[in-house]
């Protein structure tokens, strides 16, 4: 099993997972958002790309509108 934090809370997967297909097994909408791996902003035409190992950090952060 490999063990990702994701905005600070573990998740288990079988195998290590490419970025999107954490983001889309944790069921996060892709539109509006920025993702960074271990502190590193990762553009969205990387994400496909971008394999995560044991112990890496994501962070999900959503855009809001508001004032």
């Amino acid at each position: 099993m490999v063990t990702i934090r994701v905005n600070d809370k573990e998740h288990q997967f079988k195998t290590p997972p490419s970025l999107d297909e954490v983001l889309d097994q944790l069921q996060f909408s892709l539109n509006g958002i920025a993702v960074a791996v271990n502190q590193q902003i990762i553009s969205k035409a990387h994400w496909s790309k971008t394999s995560l190992c044991q112990n890496d950090k994501v962070l999900v952060i959503t855009a809001t509108q508001g004032g």
